[in-house]
């Protein structure tokens, strides 16, 4: 994608992303406080115990700001929709800047 055709890309790129972060901030303090999937079918089967108790997840430098999908040291309303703000931010930023880096950069339309 060259520089003249981003304009008619900015239209779609702006939609999702507003509606990623729409979602992120409003819809994400009604989720579900139960169990998730994996941690359900372990207390079914009464296994949960087993898991360990630093796992390598724990020992990350994101743990330290992040914990169960909210923010640290933030009151608690505003948690869960700033760490999804934050989150889909850096998400949309590795992505574009992969993005860029992976797609070959050509200033002529392509040979038929």
């Amino acid at each position: 994608m060259n520089n003249s055709s981003f304009p008619k890309y900015k239209a779609f790129i702006f939609t999702g992303l507003s509606s990623s972060l729409a979602i992120a901030i409003f819809v994400s303090p009604f989720a579900s406080s139960n169990p998730d999937g994996l941690d359900r079918v372990a207390q079914d089967h009464h296994f949960e115990d087993k898991a360990q108790t630093h796992p390598l997840s724990q020992k990350l430098s994101a743990q330290a700001i992040f914990d169960e999908y909210a923010l640290k040291g933030v009151p608690e309303p505003v948690a869960t929709p700033l760490a999804g703000l934050i989150g889909t931010l850096v998400v949309f930023g590795l992505s574009w800047g992969l993005g860029k880096v992976l797609v070959k950069k050509s200033d002529s339309p392509p040979e038929s």
